[in-house]
């Protein structure tokens, strides 16, 4: 065997032997293995009271989590990165999501532009700017952290204020089933 096959097959090898306990991705388990949280506890998790916030939207607006929730049945906050992805989930819940919850407030949450500016210019780059999603500049990414998210995570408050959802978005299906839950 040549030296370049025997080494291209012992790099293969030192690969696989890296991936620990692969055989745990073959066979998924089919309960949810998200952390359950003590009711009344505050923090992002579901049925947590959700953490409060205040945030600028990209119009210089002061948002708190008591103003987000006033005369709603509830909020959804959506973390984009304005990438095709997020473009396709957003475009997704504007469409098919927002139309049938229109006592939900909806946010578009820019975790990462690093100032009001930045994230206006990349929601008006992305056509996002009178879209009917509320767009917040998490410049110092406070809601990114409370919350535990990160691209595409999206979360549902109650008008009480208790988390109802954190997941990342998937095809609606979830959110809309949430939010038609809502009290």
């Amino acid at each position: 065997m040549s030296s370049v096959k025997f080494s291209c097959l012992f790099l293969l090898l030192l690969l696989l032997s890296a991936c620990g306990e692969i055989a745990d991705d073959l066979t998924p388990s089919d309960t949810d293995q998200r952390p359950t949280f003590e009711t009344g506890t505050t923090g992002g998790g579901v049925g947590q009271n959700a953490p409060p916030f205040t945030v600028m939207d990209i119009n210089n607006t002061v948002i708190d989590l008591p103003t987000a929730l006033a005369g709603n049945r509830g909020i959804v906050l959506y973390f984009t990165m304005w990438c095709p992805v997020c473009d396709g989930h957003m475009s997704h819940a504007l469409a098919y999501v927002m139309p049938n919850f229109p006592d939900v407030r909806f946010f578009a949450v820019d975790y990462l532009a690093g100032s009001v500016l930045l994230a206006k210019e990349a929601a008006s780059n992305a056509g996002y700017l009178n879209s009917g999603f509320t767009i917040l500049a998490d410049v110092n990414r406070q809601l990114a952290r409370d919350y535990n998210a990160t691209m595409g995570t999206t979360i549902v408050i109650d008008s009480s204020g208790v988390v109802r959802m954190n997941e990342d978005y998937r095809n609606g299906v979830r959110l809309q089933t949430t939010l038609s839950a809502l009290p």
